[in-house]
């Protein structure tokens, strides 16, 4: 699918004498204009759009904030008081910047929940689902490391606690942290370590952007009914139709976007990091911003140090290998009512996850995410390698995308792998 042939045509002879020399119009005309896509595709095939979007935000804000920030462990507070009451509008780019980073992580949660649903990890697919999750964690990344910039108590002993993590690592943990640290404890080096890190890890991200969108173009489009395109009556051109689609849903989210900024600013930021970091007094619950919670309990749910640390990286990495993991020939979930049922498990899991990443570690709130974090694992590690193989193949899918446009269902012939 990406390599269906080219129909640009330049109208103009500077066009044309561009075009033979390098074709850059017509790359983006294939890829962006005319390209097929499955003519089926909804509205959770939109996040892209969305995320597009938010990652030029990002990095838009990100720019013009670093030009008034001062990375020292006595003026950075300052600076960013600076930014929010005496730079021209400083306010909103901060504001922008901050509820940026939430909507982001709504966006990609979506997406991902998006592709499980679906099954647009399956074959051939496999190494556009790896780059996405490479690009997820690069997202942590640089969120955690823009959290710390403002220096605020929650900035100071998150990055406190998180980095302690690495210490666990058997042999090379103590040489990991203090690099981090840039010496003995959360201090000046490692705000300039921070800053540096999170000027260059968005940089790095945008990369891996263009490559997942170029492996995209190379497999294609999955689509909500997991069927391949066998004509091209299957597909319609990019441009137009869902361009329209994407944009539509882009103004939704940036609509609901503006409210936040404008309206609800620190409703999605911590009280305790607008007080300037005081290495002396540890706040009384430490917690990370609402889009680390489930891992955060997961962390949490493992009595012992280095099995919160293997725990909490291992539930991202399940994820990555799911198309090894899921091996049933039905890529979509509507085709498949068990798996559909424990997917819906899963998703309150992680929501409930989120909840409890954000309360006291504690009484009940541990056995619960012991509970969940459990789930979490047997949902990728065996019930969705048993369902692979219980599951049959299903009737009443249609024989194609345009069989599932006009509403005529029938037998499908056998799936690929």
């Amino acid at each position: 699918m990406g390599h269906h042939e080219s129909n640009y045509e330049p109208k103009w002879a500077i066009a044309k004498w561009f075009d033979e020399r390098l074709p850059v119009y017509r790359m983006m005309s294939d890829q962006f204009i005319t390209f097929p896509t499955p003519r089926n595709l909804n509205y959770w095939w939109t996040m892209g759009m969305v995320l597009f979007f938010f990652l030029v935000i990002q990095l838009i804000t990100g720019i013009i904030l670093t030009m008034h920030y001062i990375p020292h462990e006595d003026m950075a507070f300052n600076s960013v008081e600076h930014i929010m009451r005496d730079v021209n509008w400083g306010w909103l780019l901060r504001y922008m910047h901050m509820n940026g980073a939430s909507f982001f992580f709504i966006a990609v949660y979506i997406h991902i929940l998006r592709g499980i649903y679906y099954g647009s990890y399956k074959a051939p697919r496999e190494v556009l689902w790896l780059v996405g999750v490479v690009i997820y964690i690069l997202m942590m990344a640089a969120a955690f490391m823009g959290y710390v910039l403002p220096w605020g108590q929650m900035s100071f002993w998150g990055a406190t606690v998180i980095t302690n993590l690495f210490s666990a690592i058997p042999l090379v943990g103590d040489y990991i942290t203090q690099w981090f640290w840039g010496a003995y404890a959360v201090s000046q080096p490692t705000l300039n370590r921070f800053l540096s890190l999170h000027y260059l890890v968005p940089m790095l991200l945008t990369v891996f952007v263009l490559i997942h969108v170029w492996a995209l173009h190379v497999v294609g489009s999955n689509n909500p009914e997991g069927l391949d395109v066998k004509s091209s009556d299957d597909t319609l051109p990019f441009h137009p139709y869902f361009t329209m689609k994407d944009m539509f849903m882009a103004i939704v989210f940036l609509t609901i976007y503006a409210f936040f900024v404008f309206f609800m600013s620190n409703y999605m930021g911590e009280p305790d990091n607008y007080i300037r970091a005081n290495p002396m007094v540890t706040p009384p619950h430490i917690v990370p911003e609402w889009y680390f919670l489930p891992f955060y309990a997961i962390l949490r749910a493992i009595p012992d140090k280095l099995g919160g640390v293997i725990a909490m990286f291992g539930s991202i990495m399940v994820v990555a290998a799911l198309p090894w993991l899921d091996r049933n020939p039905i890529r979509s979930l509507r085709y498949r009512p068990r798996a559909r049922f424990f997917f819906a498990g899963f998703v309150v899991t992680a929501m409930l996850l989120g909840f409890l990443g954000a309360k006291p570690a504690e009484g009940w709130y541990v056995t619960a995410s012991r509970i969940l974090t459990l789930y979490w694992f047997v949902y990728f590690l065996v019930i969705l390698p048993l369902l692979s193989k219980m599951e049959t193949t299903n009737r009443h899918m249609p024989g194609s995308i345009t069989d599932a446009v006009l509403g005529h269902h029938g037998v499908i012939p056998e799936a690929k792998q």
